[in-house]
């Protein structure tokens, strides 16, 4: 839900028509915003948000209770598909490419997918498929996959090895934060006793997180790196529904949108 922030941000790109980008790196919840902005379906995301995603059957604690999946990403991706028009063909025929991340479930390593029409479906439900909190692992191409988080949360590295030299990151947390690593290893090793790469990657999980925060506040002398963050003060958590704190949490994005766009001349 805290991806409500880079809607607004997208929004005001949008509303500027500000896309100058030759590539996005989307994970998780961010590859699903980035479709909708490459796609140029202004307000789509936001409706999403605060609509499917606020509804029983995409988060529902009973049903995780009883052994179902706490966050139903295969149902909120299709029926949102099927119910807020996405203009596809917008982004096919666009000049920015779009690459979403996965979690091998057997290698525990990053895999990334360029989007065309053909992958879509399968690729962002496994990239927004949290563990533990979705239980399937949804394959793409034949391979069990899970959240694309788990393996490379930020991929701006990624992005400065595919050539970028440019870049601009939107976080989905305040500037200053850190991840923390397990306090308890042996929980990643029994969640994930199935896939034990997966667990190693859970472990390894902070560690990769904060060497992209510590990329972007560092990077090499041939790259710029822009960073738009929510404020300190953001009000919107991982599973909030609240209206008025998904709205709070829209505007935010939005505002710091154009102040990037500000800045950006």
């Amino acid at each position: 839900m805290r991806g409500i922030f880079a809607a607004g941000v997208l929004d005001a790109f949008l509303e500027h028509q500000y896309q100058p980008f030759a590539r996005a790196y989307g994970v998780s919840a961010g590859s699903t915003n980035l479709i909708g902005y490459l796609s140029g379906d202004h307000g789509r995301n936001r409706e999403i948000i605060t609509g499917h995603a606020c509804r029983p059957e995409f988060i529902d604690w009973k049903r995780f209770a009883r052994g179902g999946h706490l966050c139903d990403v295969h149902w909120l991706w299709h029926q949102s598909f099927d119910d807020v028009p996405l203009s596809l063909n917008h982004y096919l025929k666009g000049h920015t490419e779009l690459w979403v991340t996965t979690t091998s479930a057997l290698t525990g390593q990053p895999c990334y997918f360029r989007i065309d029409e053909t992958n879509l479906h399968d690729v962002f439900t496994a990239s927004c498929s949290l563990p533990v909190a979705y239980r399937d692992y949804p394959p793409v191409n034949g391979e069990p996959m899970t959240d694309g988080g788990l393996a490379d949360s930020i991929p701006v590295l990624r992005a400065y090895e595919d050539g970028a030299r440019d870049i601009t990151v939107v976080l989905s947390r305040p500037t200053g934060y850190r991840k923390k690593p397990p306090r308890f290893s042996f929980v990643p090793k029994r969640l994930f006793r199935a896939y034990p790469a997966l667990a190693e990657a859970s472990l390894k999980r902070a560690e990769q997180y904060n060497g992209a925060l510590a990329f972007i506040e560092n990077p090499p002398a041939d790259c710029r790196v822009r960073v738009i963050v929510p404020p300190a003060n953001f009000p919107v958590g991982r599973l909030t529904r609240k209206p008025e704190l998904l709205d709070r949490g829209y505007l935010d994005g939005h505002l710091a949108g154009l102040r990037y766009l500000d800045q950006a001349g």
